[in-house]
């Protein structure tokens, strides 16, 4: 990174997506939080919605319209039982699929508990301007998504970053 320049801060708003967390236990939610707000980015929005692939959708949808956001960070419902649908909610809103960030996160995870990582279903991509990125419920994964993220967000990362494109994304 090149330190001589200020990080350019972020409008970041966070999802939780599950029918049983509240604010009061919210752990992933909170670690993404406290994330992007140490490192100098602003959270626009922070909400806990059930595994509900309408209601997931409606919230990122107003998101994505809303020209100040410009990062969508969710947590939860990115797994293979009946109540996971985070990536069905997200992927018809994306007009680019970011396909790198899940081969790397999967790629990190396998270290950490090895082949369980291939029921994380994470995804990454652009819609409407607005960088989306879908993390698996657990605070581990939690954490080891936003290492992969929070460079990418960084304005100073060389040789470069998402956070640079953010003026080009609605590019015709």
């Amino acid at each position: 990174m090149d330190n001589n320049e200020s990080l350019i801060p972020l409008q970041i708003a966070v999802m939780t997506v599950s029918d049983t967390r509240t604010e009061a236990d919210d752990k992933s939610g909170k670690i993404l939080v406290d994330s992007l707000n140490s490192v100098g980015h602003n959270l626009a929005e922070k909400v806990i919605v059930p595994d509900n692939i309408y209601q997931i959708r409606a919230v990122v949808s107003r998101w994505i319209a809303d020209e100040s956001i410009q990062v969508v960070l969710t947590t939860g419902g990115t797994g293979v039982t009946g109540r996971d649908g985070t990536p069905e909610a997200i992927k018809p809103l994306l007009d680019k699929e970011i396909e790198g960030f899940g081969e790397i996160f999967r790629m990190i995870s396998y270290q950490e508990i090895k082949t369980s990582t291939i029921q994380s279903r994470c995804l990454a991509g652009v819609a409407n301007g607005t960088y989306i990125f879908c993390l698996p419920g657990s605070s581990g994964a939690c954490k080891t998504g936003w290492e992969i993220i929070k460079e990418q967000l960084d304005s100073r990362n060389l040789p470069c970053n998402l956070a640079q494109l953010i003026p080009r994304l609605m590019e015709k």
